[in-house]
């Protein structure tokens, strides 16, 4: 900022710049060709886009500065981060998320670097007291925006190096409690993590840098008098450029369209939730007591009751959905609807439209309940929906009278055309992945300009998880354990169900 606005008055004034900060301003305009080299710790191969973002990273973090890494949704702003990180060892990090988030960093760290001492606190109070207290054990604590408020006082004694928070949009409203806690933390370097620096007004963007380097945009009265007011008032454009190049180094904005060439088709991601409370008890006695049985069946026995099986196996995967799927009178929270409202907020906040799929029409009854009451324009799709109104939704959603399009498995699977979307949530893996490729291709096929991002929502230590792992594997559980209209269980063994019973990740 300096140094351009001595160039605009370079003919009025005359400055001499030291060496040093000669020094800063070479390096900051070569940030994106930085030469830290990636780290061997990192067990993923960093596209071109990715590794400019890893440097950038770098030299701010060389200088003390902060800043906001804005890439578009599905860019792997997690993996960039993690590679800045892995360069720093003997670090200490503190990652703050939505709490839909939590496991998932926590499953990115494991993935991408997994020599890391992590840990999410994101347990009950005692437990998360113990982990925090014990901070210096960990290269990388994780946790949420909720248990910080709380937890803020333990906190506060404690220097981390690095202070990253994801979907910094959380902190847009400088005097909530979010933002007054991550504030607070003290600590060397901090970044922030979002596809919407900017959702409706500048002051947003006041409260980030706040957090990133306190005092740089001034107190928000002053901002507010000399920036905000002009620009959104006036339309003082020589406003608007100073504000600009107060935060342009600071800011890192890659969007989809600009990489284009350097992503694939499809980016693909496992989203996890954790079960707690009621959710995870409800599952856990479900789960033992249909093991129980089996455990105790002999093989005449399991066949003549497949049918019984198939029920309890899909009550399991309902209640991973939402346990009010099975138990009318169930009236406590479900991890992962709460973990896909927050995903689809925030994907549409950034300007995506979003196709969701399940195979529960019941579940997306709910879900089109609770996207309303979150003020989202949702449109439903399934068996009982007539071929007339089938039409008029798909045009009205081409057209962009919807944010999220939810779709059943069996009403919407094939024959649709739905490229006014560029991202398709699964919200429950399908036994037969063929079937669920298919679901994708409503959005990912010709005519559709943006890239494709796919979210699969996963339970971790659950049925879901086991799930997973077989397609990974790239066994086709259609064929062993459901046929293609999902009525009856074929070719599967007593022994084969246990192990995908008891086998968890989690």
């Amino acid at each position: 900022y300096l140094d351009a606005l001595m160039k605009d008055h370079a003919e009025y004034i005359r400055i001499e710049r030291d060496k040093q900060f000669k020094n800063i301003i070479r390096e900051m305009r070569a940030m994106e060709d930085g030469d830290q080299e990636i780290p061997q710790e990192i067990h993923a191969v960093l596209r071109p886009y990715q590794e400019i973002g890893f440097q950038w990273l770098c030299s701010l973090a060389k200088f003390g500065f902060g800043g906001i890494l804005a890439d578009d949704m599905g860019l792997g702003k997690t993996l960039e981060v993690l590679t800045f990180l892995a360069a720093h060892p003997d670090t200490r990090a503190l990652v703050v998320c939505p709490a839909s988030l939590v496991y998932n960093w926590e499953e990115e760290c494991r993935r991408f670097y997994p020599s890391a001492q992590v840990a999410a606190v994101a347990g009950a109070a005692a437990a998360r007291k113990r982990q925090i207290e014990e901070w210096e054990k960990f290269d990388i604590l994780i946790t949420s925006y909720d248990l910080l408020k709380r937890d803020i006082e333990i906190y506060e004694s404690k220097q981390f190096d690095y202070v990253v928070i994801d979907e910094a949009q959380y902190i847009k409203n400088a005097s909530t409690l979010a933002a007054k806690a991550v504030k607070a933390l003290a600590a060397g370097c901090r970044f922030a993590l979002t596809g919407t620096p900017i959702e409706n007004r500048l002051s947003e963007l006041w409260s980030i840098f706040e957090f990133l380097m306190p005092g740089y945009l001034f107190s928000y009265q002053r901002f507010k008098e000399e920036l905000e007011g002009p620009i959104t008032e006036s339309k003082d454009d020589t406003a608007r450029v100073r504000l600009s190049r107060f935060v342009r180094p600071f800011i890192l904005r890659r969007l989809k369209k600009d990489v284009l060439k350097e992503l694939p088709d499809k980016v693909e991601e496992v989203v996890y939730a954790r079960m707690e409370g009621e959710q995870s008890s409800i599952y856990q006695a479900r789960e033992k007591q249909l093991l129980m049985t089996l455990s105790n069946q002999t093989d005449a026995e399991f066949k003549t009751q497949k049918l019984w099986v198939l029920a309890e196996l899909t009550a399991l995967r309902q209640i991973c959905c939402n346990p009010a799927l099975v138990y009318e009178n169930y009236t406590g929270d479900s991890a992962k609807t709460k973990t896909c409202v927050e995903v689809v907020e925030n994907a549409v906040a950034s300007g995506h439209k979003a196709l969701l799929f399940s195979q529960f029409a019941s579940m997306l009854e709910h879900l089109s309940k609770l996207f309303a009451e979150h003020g989202l324009r949702a449109f439903m799709l399934t068996g009982k929906t007539s071929k007339e109104e089938r039409r008029r939704l798909v045009t009205e959603f081409q057209r962009g009278e919807a944010d999220v399009f939810l779709i059943s498995l069996k009403a919407g699977g094939t024959g649709l055309n739905l490229t006014a979307a560029d991202l398709v949530i699964h919200y429950d893996p399908w036994w037969n992945l063929a079937a669920q490729n298919q679901a994708t291709d409503r959005a990912y096929r010709i005519g559709q300009d943006n890239k494709v991002t796919v979210l699969r929502l996963i339970m971790k230590g659950t049925i879901e998880e086991r799930i997973l792992k077989m397609q990974e594997d790239k066994q086709n559980l259609a064929d062993s354990v459901i046929s293609e209209d999902g009525v009856s269980i074929t070719g599967l063994d007593k022994e084969q169900l246990i192990k995908v019973l008891e086998e968890k990740n989690g």
